[in-house]
């Protein structure tokens, strides 16, 4: 279904993405994971059209995205950051969206999950960090398309819409779609992903489910098998042989 082939991208100098290549052709839900400037929000980005790669292409159900919009309006993304216009009502934010994508959307589902009624009428600059995130999963979630793109969707959720969030993500692996899950928190990622993809020095150097990336690294759980990553000199690559020596320091992911 998404098929990334050598994709290749730099900013000067900086070469961020250095022949990445992944086929997502199950459905599930992969945890796109890596240090800070491994290039995994390059790859998403890739992957939107936001950011044009170098080299290599990327396709979905075979055909070559690069240039194309039209294939956007099939993808439900949900931005780290919810930048919205900060003097929109919540609900003009919403009306403006599906008058966009000119489809059906299940907003009224979702806002009814997450409590948002109260603040259909209010302006979103006003809106406390939760609250906004709640909006933001509501417009991320309110199309259904076979390919979903969640970027640190639990960010600001509190404890009961964290369990509605995991709920609803279920839901929508049991529906057959594709789910690409970025994210630091790492108990989250290991109760949800059915695999790991994780990126290092710009490069795929794990492809696998959790079990595995724990058994092959040493962990007692997720964190404590990327923490071995990230320590040892010896970096193996997705195919769990010794790939390189490198001079690594234990950073944050």
């Amino acid at each position: 279904m998404l098929q990334v082939n050598n994709l290749q991208k730099a900013f000067g100098k900086n070469e961020v993405l250095k022949g990445i290549n992944l086929d997502f052709d199950k459905s599930g839900i992969t945890a796109v994971l890596g240090p800070n400037g491994s290039g995994k929000t390059t790859l998403i980005k890739c992957m939107l059209g936001m950011v044009i790669p170098d080299k290599g292409q990327i396709t979905i159900n075979k055909h070559n995205i690069l240039g194309e919009w039209a294939y956007r309006n099939y993808l439900d993304y949900l931005p780290q950051i919810a930048r919205f216009p900060e003097n929109l009502l919540v609900r003009e934010l919403l009306e403006m969206i599906k008058d966009i994508r000119g489809r059906k959307a299940n907003d009224a589902a979702l806002i009814e999950l997450f409590e948002l009624a109260p603040f259909l009428d209010k302006r979103l600059g006003t809106l406390s960090g939760g609250t906004r995130q709640k909006v933001n999963l509501v417009q991320a979630f309110m199309y259904d398309n076979a390919i979903m793109m969640l970027d640190e969707p639990t960010t600001g959720l509190d404890p009961v819409a964290m369990i509605k969030l995991k709920n609803l993500i279920r839901q929508e692996r049991a529906k057959g779609k594709t789910i690409l899950i970025t994210t630091h928190i790492m108990s989250f990622v290991e109760e949800m992903a059915d695999e790991i993809v994780f990126l290092l020095e710009g490069k795929v150097y794990f492809k696998g489910s959790v079990a595995e990336i724990k058994a092959r690294y040493a962990g007692v759980n997720l964190e404590g098998a990327i923490a071995n990553i990230l320590t040892k000199k010896t970096v193996f690559s997705a195919n769990g042989q010794a790939d390189k020596k490198v001079k690594m320091k234990r950073v944050s992911i």
